[in-house]
């Protein structure tokens, strides 16, 4: 087992917050909610790793997974999507894909490591959990920006890329922003800010009178400024306790926040994503047009081969035996192997 030491700025817990569109909202439920051995994957291809991040608050857990027999590697650092998602992309809610699984054995079989974590209160990360209160979306950004720091002194590994699913690739955006990596892969992430997406999915739920108390309170926090009277109906979403999460979320816009990086970009979507529609996709290519955009027909939220149709959609958020979108990893790999 492999323990890295790291300090990030804030500590904190993690709570999920993110749209789903069309069937489910994943992104208000969010916000109601709320001694590790090293072990060997089987593969003949690479070897796996349990390794540890030290925090004030908490251990983070994640697997490394190296190809055998090769010199350096470059390293994906997978970041999840929101909601209790862990390194596999399986969650709480009933969710089992394997998703980040599936990607990371695809890569690492092209001499590519990877690395994917639990996020802070999720899985084996939970201990890494303290209160609602103290939970800031830097926290997300300090904990990848303290494993880049770590990793790259690891020389194993040639260059770090970071790979963000979902609002994961929000975080993953900022944090490349802050420290040094070669390139950035997002993968069905948002193009834009949180307020922009809860004010529209709250559009068609809410009866008037709350819609409008619910604005008034989005564009206080916004603001930057807590409310400390909510109707008892929007308890669940505007608590106080969630109230500064909300505010550091806010204030990030991933079509601004993507013009910042000088590295190549990739952007990948599918066009029949439930949850992240594909002009968001197009959002973030338009904000940095040197980006590759590639949007795969018929390839879902999670990076499954599935219809528009809002059945076979969902079913396939629970068939772990489904194998990812054909060429999603190919057309991954191909970008990290042009790197200049």
């Amino acid at each position: 087992m492999a323990v890295i030491n790291s300090k990030p700025n804030t500590g904190s817990d993690d709570y999920f917050i993110h749209i789903v569109r069309k069937y489910t909202s994943i992104f208000i439920l969010s916000l109601m909610a709320f001694s590790l051995n090293a072990q060997e994957l089987t593969s003949l291809v690479y070897q796996g790793s349990e390794v540890i991040l030290k925090t004030p608050t908490g251990n983070l857990s994640g697997t490394l997974s190296v190809p055998n027999d090769t010199a350096k590697t470059p390293l994906v650092i997978i970041i999840a999507g929101s909601g209790p998602t862990d390194r596999d992309c399986n969650s709480i809610l009933g969710i089992q894909t394997y998703a980040y699984k599936m990607l990371a054995e695809n890569l690492v079989k092209s001499n590519i490591s990877t690395f994917r974590f639990d996020k802070r209160g999720i899985a084996k990360s939970q201990g890494a959990m303290t209160k609602e209160s103290d939970l800031r979306f830097e926290t997300y950004i300090d904990d990848v920006i303290a494993l880049i720091n770590q990793f790259s002194k690891d020389k194993r590994f040639s260059e770090i890329i970071l790979l963000g699913h979902s609002e994961g690739s929000l975080i993953g955006i900022i944090a490349a922003e802050k420290s040094s990596v070669s390139a950035f892969i997002s993968v069905s992430g948002v193009g834009r800010s949180a307020d922009k997406i809860l004010q529209l999915q709250l559009k068609d739920q809410l009866p008037f009178n709350l819609l409008i108390e619910s604005n008034k309170i989005i564009d206080s926090l916004k603001a930057g400024k807590t409310v400390s009277v909510v109707s008892q109906q929007l308890q669940a979403i505007y608590r106080q306790s969630i109230q500064p999460y909300m505010i550091s979320w806010f204030k990030y816009d991933p079509s601004v926040e993507i013009q910042k990086l000088k590295i190549p970009v990739l952007i990948l979507q599918g066009n029949t994503d439930l949850q992240v529609p594909i002009e968001d996709a197009k959002m973030l290519s338009t904000a940095k047009p040197d980006a590759k955009l590639v949007v795969f027909d018929n390839m879902n939220h999670v990076l499954k081969e599935s219809d528009a149709n809002l059945k076979n959609n969902k079913a396939t958020y629970n068939n772990p035996d489904l194998p990812l979108k054909t060429g999603l990893t190919d057309t991954i790999v191909s970008f990290i192997k042009n790197i200049k």
